[in-house]
């Protein structure tokens, strides 16, 4: 019986106790209730989607090439007398390179004169005679077959100056030829050849090589796709061409600076290559400091065209599916928060183009994404905004600071 007395008021206070923690809890999950009924949207930073005029490039590889090319032969045969050029040195049009033995292409430009000197001499006798034949053939003191021979040696004559005056002429032109001259002007590189060396004509050897730097040529190859996308987007007016500067182009160099002066498009290939699905096009650049040199790597900024209605938005903007394709979240008119799936053009600095999937006007939220999802209400604070104050700000304490 005492046992049992003293148990019970432990079971009332346990009750009691199992009782109010019923009812703490109970308020506790009110009260987080209450809270959560009560609490304020969260805040997204979003930027309002306004088209603008935007300039595209392109940046494709390419190589040096000299814009004009000669190996130097020669087109006698002879013996190499002197080389009159410094190696790795400018070079003028005209300017004599090599000098092949002259002797026997003198004498024989002598010989050559010579005998249409004895021809042209023979000339006026044979001359006075046809026309002496032609008088006595009037009185009939001379037959028809006189004047006839006559006048076959007249011309027979005529005919061997013509021959002779051929001969000094090509022999005036191998004379020249022992001259190895420069057919323009340029940087020619190491001699292949010494003094005494013997040459013929035409020789597969080059004596040198010739090459012309300024202007250079910068040949780089771009993608067929990319010229059918082009094409299209002209022809439905995404883009438009940009006739004054469109065919300027900036390079940048092997080490990543740039080059100082603007080259111009002169052409693009009419033929794909088969194995790489690309084509040439073909850059002029000035080159007065040969600072670029042929075989070079560069990098040309190749202008595309205008896009007037471009799309660009922030890239922190723009997030990737767990399958990498692009999307975005907007603020719609209700305040909520929509999912939009973007096709991407391209990255401009900072930024992405957007081909599809916004629209001018549309609120792309920047800032808070993780926070969010798609039909979460928000409130949208302007990025734009935001920053117009900063720099109001920023530009009136700078302002106060000066006072």
């Amino acid at each position: 019986m005492g046992c049992n007395t003293n148990r019970r008021p432990l079971k009332w206070a346990a009750a009691w106790m199992a009782l109010a923690g019923f009812f703490l809890l109970s308020g506790c999950q009110s009260e987080k209730r209450a809270q959560s009924q009560s609490a304020p949207a969260p805040q997204v930073g979003i930027v309002t989607i306004q088209p603008q005029s935007v300039e595209l490039t392109t940046e494709l590889p390419g190589r040096t090439s000299a814009y004009q090319v000669a190996d130097i032969r020669p087109q006698v045969n002879g013996i190499i007398q002197k080389r009159l050029f410094q190696e790795g040195a400018e070079v003028k049009a005209g300017q004599q390179l090599y000098q092949i033995d002259p002797a026997p292409f003198r004498v024989k430009y002598d010989s050559a004169k010579a005998s249409l000197g004895k021809a042209q001499a023979n000339l006026p006798s044979i001359q006075l005679r046809v026309e002496r034949y032609r008088e006595l053939l009037e009185d009939n003191a001379v037959s028809r077959q006189d004047v006839d021979d006559a006048e076959a040696a007249l011309e027979q004559a005529k005919a061997e100056i013509a021959y002779w005056q051929t001969a000094v002429e090509a022999a005036r032109i191998d004379l020249e030829y022992t001259r190895v001259s420069a057919p323009f002007a340029g940087r020619i590189g190491r001699s292949h050849l010494k003094t005494g060396t013997l040459v013929t004509a035409y020789q597969a050897a080059p004596f040198a090589t010739l090459q012309q730097l300024d202007p250079i040529y910068v040949d780089v190859v771009q993608s067929s796709s990319e010229l059918l996308r082009l094409r299209r987007n002209l022809e439905t007016g995404q883009l438009s061409k940009d006739t004054e500067n469109g065919k300027k182009v900036h390079l940048f160099l092997e080490d990543g600076s740039p080059y100082p002066l603007e080259g111009t498009l002169q052409f693009a290939d009419v033929t794909v290559d088969p194995t790489t699905g690309s084509y040439s096009l073909r850059i002029v650049v000035p080159n007065p400091d040969h600072i670029l040199l042929p075989g070079m790597f560069v990098r040309a900024i190749v202008k595309e065209g205008v896009a007037r209605q471009a799309i660009l938005v922030p890239q922190q903007g723009v997030s990737r599916t767990p399958k990498g394709e692009p999307m975005a979240l907007v603020v719609d008119e209700a305040g909520t928060v929509q999912q939009r799936k973007l096709t991407l053009d391209r990255a401009i600095a900072d930024q992405w183009l957007v081909a599809s999937g916004l629209s001018a006007g549309d609120q792309l939220i920047v800032e808070g994404m993780l926070n969010v999802r798609p039909g979460t209400a928000v409130t949208a604070v302007s990025m734009d905004e935001a920053k117009r104050k900063t720099q109001v700000s920023a530009a009136t304490g700078m302002a106060a600071e000066l006072k």
